[in-house]
């Protein structure tokens, strides 16, 4: 016991002293195109890896909601014989995984699609898992009887979400923004249900490519090690053409939106379109946020709505930057008969402070708890991939975790109050109210 809790301290140490030091990210490109970020680390022999591509769903075509989603989940499914390899089907795959020990993950979002692995960095082990993910990348076979049961299940999940007042709630917020646009588009039954065998390969094809992929290393291997097991993920996809452009993010008439609902309370979320990755305001709106919703039970919002008038358990605001403007958010839910109240609550107090910002006290609060807290956002290897992954695919600076805190501590009132006044404006925040009294 005593020899387990020794270990557990120095792995658990090994972490904080990572997170404290300068993180040494190493970046080059693949002659194939791909992008590669590797932060070497020695502290436990295992490495954690991401290879990502522009495949999220806001990909998908017209009235095929879910196609992004549905291909990614499909890569385990089987993988066709190349050459001397055979073909795999899922349970194989899976069965491989395990007997080195690694575990995947993966998924689509809005922007991104892409696999996870973590794995022993032993050369065996390693190479076995590797291997694995690479064939999954470049030749996933998508055999019909999984994509059918993959996609009742999509479709039976399609339902269910229909009768939750949370989820009917964003999908409406997302179309009050976003409009035509392809990040208001959402699953539903028909978009679903169109989608093909046909569909998962054209997709695959056309987005799962070597030149678009960004791959995200950090563990126990060498710089030259990471670059053949780079090469070896990406050495058998294709060569992308250029993607066609999507469509700006329009100006939309904001919308204040009531839909009945049995649910007991009223769900809210206001917000308009505001934030693209690496925009210059963003530090300057991480703090601003802190303060006004994204503090917890610091923020104003909390001592306005929950602390001074007893009108909700938990109300926040965010800020969610995306490829395009990607929005700014409020959110709470409250008892039916107080909708008003709260509404009413919530836009005064964000008024005030778009008006007047924040207090010097409410700034070296704010700025004090997101500096403090900075290690904690990296102070295991899944973190910093994760890290690894959006620096990579939204191209941002090298050092960007390394300045992260001096830009945090650099921020002042009047650019926050300049930031918010460039990225919210009252007349154009769109609202949403399910389950409202009539």
């Amino acid at each position: 016991m005593k020899k387990y809790l020794l270990v557990c301290a120095l792995v658990l140490g090994g972490f904080a002293a990572q997170a404290q030091a300068a993180l040494q990210i190493q970046s080059w490109s693949l002659p194939n195109g791909a992008r590669v970020l590797f932060v070497e680390n020695h502290a436990i022999p295992m490495l954690d890896l991401s290879v990502e591509f522009d495949a999220g769903a806001r990909r998908d075509p017209d009235g095929k909601s879910g196609l992004a989603s549905l291909t990614n989940a499909q890569l385990t499914r089987g993988v066709a014989a190349s050459g001397d390899a055979p073909a795999l089907t899922e349970a194989q795959i899976l069965d491989g995984l395990a007997d080195v020990a690694a575990q995947r993950g993966g998924g689509a979002s809005m922007d991104r699609a892409g696999v996870t692995v973590r794995m022993l960095s032993s050369a065996a082990e390693r190479d076995a898992a590797i291997g694995l993910l690479a064939r999954t990348l470049a030749q996933p076979s998508f055999p019909e009887a999984p994509f059918a049961r993959d996609k009742a299940r999509t479709i039976a999940d399609v339902r269910e979400s229909q009768t939750k007042a949370e989820d009917i709630a964003a999908k409406a917020f997302w179309a009050a923004l976003y409009g035509t646009h392809p990040y208001a588009r959402r699953e539903s039954e028909d978009s679903v249900a169109a989608i093909t065998r046909d569909d998962l390969l054209a997709f695959h094809r056309t987005h799962y490519v070597a030149n678009r992929a960004v791959i995200a290393l950090i563990g126990d291997v060498t710089r030259a090690q990471a670059d053949r097991i780079a090469q070896t993920l990406t050495q058998q996809l294709p060569q992308g053409a250029p993607l066609p452009a999507l469509p700006e993010i329009a100006s939309a008439a904001p919308q204040d939106l009531r839909i009945s609902h049995p649910a007991s309370q009223s769900h809210i979320l206001i917000g308009m379109p505001a934030l693209v990755r690496g925009d210059p305001d963003f530090f300057a709106l991480t703090v601003g946020n802190y303060i006004l919703g994204g503090g917890g039970f610091v923020s104003r919002l909390t001592n306005e709505v929950r602390e001074k008038r007893a009108l909700t358990y938990s109300v926040y605001s965010y800020f969610s930057p995306l490829a395009q403007k990607g929005p700014f958010q409020i959110g709470l839910q409250t008892k039916q008969e107080q909708t008003a109240q709260a509404l009413d609550v919530v836009r005064r107090t964000l008024a005030d402070y778009l008006r007047d910002g924040p207090t010097a006290a409410e700034l070296k609060a704010a700025k004090d708890n997101l500096i403090g807290g900075f290690a904690l956002r990296i102070d295991n290897n899944r973190k910093i991939l994760d890290n690894l992954a959006v620096i990579g695919y939204y191209g941002l600076p090298l050092d960007y975790l390394d300045s992260w805190t001096a830009n945090i501590g650099k921020v002042t009132v009047a650019q926050i109050r300049a930031a918010f006044t460039r990225k919210i404006a009252l007349g154009q925040l769109s609202t949403v109210v399910v389950g409202e009294a009539k």
